[in-house]
């Protein structure tokens, strides 16, 4: 028993008293230069061994959140204590951030940073008839829930579809439903990752992405990501030394970049996470968004031994409304997402997945994504050729809604924003997609939102505006 008491303080035990001690520091429940309970006080009150408190302090002044004075005691060391110590205790307990969020909010006229599709470029008209069709087939659609994993109908029609594009075997008891993209990374987060966890995530990132796994309380270490993939050295290397809880990538038509992970590194992936027992999170946001050939298989059809969770998003390209998307989870890890997505909305409306059900697989939705892609492409090449006197450098995607820019040495993104959204032209600064917050060299630019005119248009003020802030006018 005397055993066992000292491996659970060495662990979870250790754990709550670092975790007691930090968020009453960010709740500014203790100021900065303000002394903390002893060790003695803490371990009484927590009915801990002072060894455990000790284990805590210290971790705690390893990363500059608490200072010790000889003789005296620990202290919160400045700049560590919320800012919103003012505000009330039950508001700043869990400080949270959305960096798009704000960003996305700006009314501008030219709207280069919300990745989404012109909504003159959907299907509204027929949308509205397979609306209309789901009531005649589901009268009392409005009058019950969807289950938590999501419609049944729905579940079986997309295993279908999987094995049909991918050639692996889905079941649909591998498929769970959920609010979008996002509402899936924020479930795999909370069910998977606690306090202290290493999360690999790619430089740069989606930025939600990042802010959710940040919030979650994870430690991040960033893998580069380029025009030819992964260092995969390097993620070897830091699966054996970080022990990652997972490894969320983005590997097709990368957002914001562009970049497209070659074959023979999703399976060498897939190896290492099964070798390192690190769970591989796939977020797949524009599989069917290509200009030249279609994407190579995603990183999951690859797994065998339930080492990656594969999250498809649909509504991009079909209703951004709808807000479905689908999780393909090994059946060990699926028990934990239910159990949250019960706690988060106890399952997407039933609606919204019966229209997308019967919309999805209609001929008139196959004929869209042929004139979508068209559509995207020129309007991707417009924007380019806007560009390219600029010196700005890119590489040119083969698919997705976005250009990741490199702007000349002289101006900063965060810089060019601010004076953008003075004259109504928004886009997302490099620095937001940085898990270490420090590429401000480089834009991402959307081009799937504008028009052709407004496309030519905003980003001749764009550049203007650049050019204004390095002297140039």
């Amino acid at each position: 028993m005397g055993k066992a008491r000292r491996k659970n303080e060495n662990g979870f035990l250790f754990e709550q008293v670092y975790d007691f001690i930090l968020h009453r520091i960010e709740r500014g429940e203790w100021q900065g230069n303000e002394k903390l309970p002893s060790i003695r006080q803490l371990s009484l009150e927590m009915k801990v061994h002072r060894l455990t408190v000790f284990k805590a302090f210290q971790l705690l002044k390893e990363q500059n959140k608490v200072y010790v004075v000889d003789k005296k005691g620990y202290y919160v060391q400045i700049g560590n204590a919320s800012k919103e110590a003012e505000s009330p205790p039950i508001v700043t307990a869990y400080p949270k951030e959305n960096q798009l969020a704000a960003v996305h909010a700006a009314p501008v006229m030219y709207q280069f940073s919300q990745a989404l599709i012109d909504p003159n470029l959907l299907p509204n008209h027929y949308l509205s008839d397979y609306v209309k069709k789901v009531f005649d087939l589901y009268p009392k659609v409005l009058a019950t829930y969807a289950t938590v994993e999501g419609d049944p109908e729905l579940r079986e029609s997309l295993a279908h579809y999987f094995m049909n594009i991918h050639k692996t075997y889905v079941t649909p008891e591998n498929i769970l439903i959920t609010t979008g993209s996002q509402q899936a990374i924020h479930l795999i987060a909370q069910a998977f990752v606690k306090p202290r966890d290493t999360v690999l995530i790619e430089r740069p990132a989606y930025s939600a992405a990042i802010d959710t796994f940040k919030n979650q309380g994870a430690n991040i270490v960033a893998i580069d990501i380029t025009e030819k993939g992964y260092d995969l050295d390097r993620i070897e290397d830091y699966m054996k030394t970080y022990k990652p809880r997972l490894f969320y990538l983005n590997p097709t038509f990368h957002n914001p970049t562009g970049y497209v992970v070659p074959v023979f590194q999703r399976k060498r992936l897939v190896e290492l996470a099964e070798q390192h027992n690190c769970l591989l999170v796939e977020d797949d946001a524009y599989p069917d968004i290509y200009f030249e050939k279609q994407a190579v298989q995603p990183v999951y059809t690859f797994d065998t031994t339930g080492s990656v969770i594969y999250v498809r998003s649909f509504c991009k390209y079909v209703s951004p409304g709808l807000r479905v998307a689908a999780v393909l989870c090994p059946p060990a890890l699926r028990p934990a997402l239910i159990t949250v997505k019960s706690l988060a909305d106890n399952g997407s409306p039933l609606l919204n997945q019966k229209i997308f059900l019967h919309f999805f697989h209609s001929e008139r939705m196959q004929q869209h994504f042929s004139k979508l892609r068209i559509a995207l492409q020129i309007r991707k090449e417009i924007m380019e050729e806007e560009l390219s006197e600029t010196g700005w450098q890119w590489e040119s995607p083969k698919g997705g809604l976005n250009l990741w820019v490199k702007l000349n040495d002289d101006v900063s993104g965060s810089d060019l924003l601010k004076k953008a959204i003075e004259q109504s032209v928004s886009f997302v600064p490099g620095v937001y997609f940085d898990p270490y917050g420090q590429d401000h060299s480089r834009v991402r630019l959307t081009y799937s939102y504008m028009n052709e005119v407004k496309i030519k248009e905003g980003i001749r003020k764009l550049v203007h505006i650049s050019q204004s802030l390095n002297g140039k006018y």
